[in-house]
């Protein structure tokens, strides 16, 4: 049995530390002071008040789970007996390569670092590593206690066993891991994800239909197929002559841009970044994204219900 410290308590580590605890796991989170860490507990008490209403947990399991969460201040205190370590702090290559080489002096060499980059390359964390070997990406994807998916992304010299036990681990979790068997920025589903947003930019930038369209046909079409049927399953249903035609005159025609269009180039330069800043493509209140997190919960945990449920069988 693994011994897990999660070092970052923002949104994505005390997410992480709440998935491990909600699985039966005894986890611990550092944070970097108590104000930080009175944060991260506000966040799991909310998450575990938000999975009772919904039926996911009951109110002593949300109790035990909170009692499998312990804290810790210092990085050298918070993976003092750890077999397996979750790095997620703030996505900046130097400071994860400068963190990475302090692990490595703190762990001993039989210790899992790994990391919860949703982008940056495992072999340049691990540059300066002694014991590079040991080091892989394990990226959870927002919000971590409710989508199954982890990504573990290989670098150059991360070896099978610490891909293997990153793999046993996570299922461990109830997450459903996948293997990156190369160090390829964006890893899977990224790569997928930023597909779909540059397409969408081109043809909004065409004039060929508004934004609220282009949501709508993703949401009522892609958005009801994809949890059942991925890509590749799709295609064969569909039926491999038809989407091998479709693909031959269509693929010419898609956008191959390489950087932002012009819309959102303009929107990031005059501050309106999304429901962070209030505007983005789209106007936001505090109202307006309290529903729109609503909503995406309540599909989420539809999903994870039947997740759940298939799993029992």
């Amino acid at each position: 049995m693994e011994t897990l410290t999660v070092l970052g308590a923002g949104l994505m580590g005390h997410s992480i530390a709440l998935t491990a605890a909600w699985s039966g796991l005894e986890v611990t989170l550092q944070g970097v002071d108590e104000a930080d860490l009175e944060r991260a507990g506000k966040g799991i008490r909310q998450k575990l008040d938000m999975l009772q209403e919904n039926g996911l947990v009951g109110e002593e399991e949300a109790g035990n789970v909170l009692l499998r969460i312990h804290t810790a201040i210092g990085v050298e205190e918070a993976v003092q007996g750890a077999s397996f370590v979750i790095e997620a702090i703030p996505e900046q290559l130097e400071l994860k390569i400068e963190f990475f080489r302090m692990l490595d002096r703190l762990c001993g060499p039989d210790v899992i670092l790994a990391s919860n980059t949703s982008g940056l390359s495992p072999t340049a964390i691990a540059s300066q590593m002694q014991h590079p070997q040991r080091m892989v990406v394990t990226h959870f994807w927002n919000p971590a206690h409710l989508i199954p998916l982890v990504e573990v992304v290989r670098g150059e010299h991360t070896g099978d066993q610490a891909v293997g036990r990153a793999l046993e681990f996570l299922r461990m979790m109830k997450k459903r891991p996948i293997e990156v068997k190369k160090d390829i920025l964006g890893s899977v589903g990224n790569r997928i994800q930023y597909a779909i947003l540059r397409e969408a930019q081109y043809i909004l930038e065409q004039g060929v239909a508004s934004m609220e369209d282009i949501d709508a046909a993703v949401t009522y079409s892609l958005g009801r197929r994809l949890p059942v049927t991925g890509p590749f399953m799709t295609a064969d249903m569909g039926g491999l002559d038809v989407f091998h035609s479709i693909s031959s005159y269509l693929f010419p025609d898609l956008s191959k841009a390489d950087v932002s269009f012009a819309q959102m180039r303009e929107l990031v330069e005059h501050g309106r970044l999304g429901a962070k800043s209030g505007s983005g493509f789209y106007a936001w209140d505090e109202r307006t994204l309290a529903e729109m997190n609503r909503l995406r919960e309540r599909e989420l945990i539809h999903f994870l219900k039947r997740d759940r449920e298939e799993h029992r069988e």
